[in-house]
């Protein structure tokens, strides 16, 4: 059987589309992990993080985004804890979604004193231990926090998927 190429445009038409995000996991000295409260969607908690701009890495929109939402500039190295897939949610959001998370160690209690939130993003950030953090997040939001925090702890790497949720 032949094969028939088709232009690169074409091929990648034909591909399932995603969009992709990437975020720093932080703890504080005792190991609590740090999350932000988004505006946007109530009660919704998340590592420091966003979406992927045109041209960037993945490294780079973490630091990026952790800059924008926190007033932290991070300078370690990379050092990935997970990739993310959710699948495709329909008219929610018609694409697949991949994250990575990376290992953005302990803040300081200096650091955490000088976090500052863009008050149109988020309402609020916490440390708090994994047991009260399963109170305050969405079952499946706190499986994947608990998830990356064990990747963390035992210098593991890990995948996680998501069917149509956060």
């Amino acid at each position: 059987m032949a094969h028939t190429w088709l232009p690169p445009a074409e091929y990648i038409a034909t591909l399932p589309r995603a969009t992709a995000y990437a975020c720093l996991y932080f703890t504080d000295t005792q190991g609590r992990p740090f999350q932000l409260r988004t505006t946007y969607e109530t009660g919704l908690w998340h590592s420091p993080g966003g979406n992927m701009d045109p041209g960037e890495t993945p490294w780079e929109t973490a630091v990026r985004e952790c800059r924008e939402e926190t007033g932290l500039v991070f300078e370690g190295e990379p050092r990935l804890l997970a990739t993310h897939f959710i699948s495709d949610r329909g008219d929610h959001w018609p694409a697949n979604t991949i994250g990575f998370y990376f290992d953005g160690g302990e803040l300081t209690d200096a650091q955490i004193a000088s976090v500052v939130l863009d008050p149109e993003e988020h309402s609020e950030y916490r440390l708090l231990t994994l047991a009260a953090w399963e109170r305050e997040m969405t079952p499946s939001a706190f499986r994947r926090l608990a998830e990356i925090d064990g990747a963390r702890r035992t210098g593991t790497t890990l995948y996680v998927e998501s069917a149509g949720d956060h």
